[in-house]
């Protein structure tokens, strides 16, 4: 299993906190490569089992966090149906925290529609593995973010961060 972090989590070190400027404090900028080919949205973990498996791993590792899966797109039928084309196993996932929906929406009532947080779980091109993808709240409340709910978004990235990581370690 590989933990492959978004864009602001580990990228030669550096963090979406911004941590980064004393890194380039400490070493002259030419000295740093990084290397982005697109911007992330979030935070990628590739496993070494199958998707129903994997679907499985991600429910309880949510669940640890706190997040319950609210709802359940399959993309695969839903494609299937619709234009009747044959796509990977697919899911997308909604979690949602009710602790701290409810503590984002009494701030906030328009960031519903930024609600809930979608986690991606779909079969690899071969079929041998998975990986699940996890949005990062910051990136999905964008530059304009009210103020207000930095700690929500903070928080929701924090656990959803300790969500990755437990599907990495399994």
């Amino acid at each position: 299993m590989a933990l492959i972090m978004g864009w602001g989590e580990q990228v030669q070190g550096l963090r979406r906190d911004n941590a980064y400027s004393k890194l380039f404090a400490r070493k002259p900028v030419e000295e740093i490569t990084v290397e982005v080919t697109k911007p992330a949205l979030g935070m990628k973990v590739h496993l070494d089992t199958d998707y129903i498996d994997a679907r499985a791993r991600v429910t309880a590792a949510l669940k640890a966090e706190g997040f319950g899966v609210l709802t359940e797109i399959d993309v695969q039928a839903t494609l299937d149906k619709k234009l009747g084309v044959t796509f990977r196993r697919y899911a997308i996932l909604g979690a949602c925290n009710p602790p701290l929906a409810h503590r984002a929406l009494s701030t906030d009532l328009e960031t519903g529609l930024l609600l809930p947080c979608n986690v991606l779980v779909y079969e690899d091109e071969d079929g041998a593995g998975a990986t699940v993808s996890i949005i990062d709240p910051l990136v999905m409340f964008g530059m304009g973010m009210n103020p207000a709910l930095q700690s929500v978004a903070d928080e929701a990235g924090a656990r959803l961060h300790r969500v990755a990581q437990a599907l990495a370690q399994a």
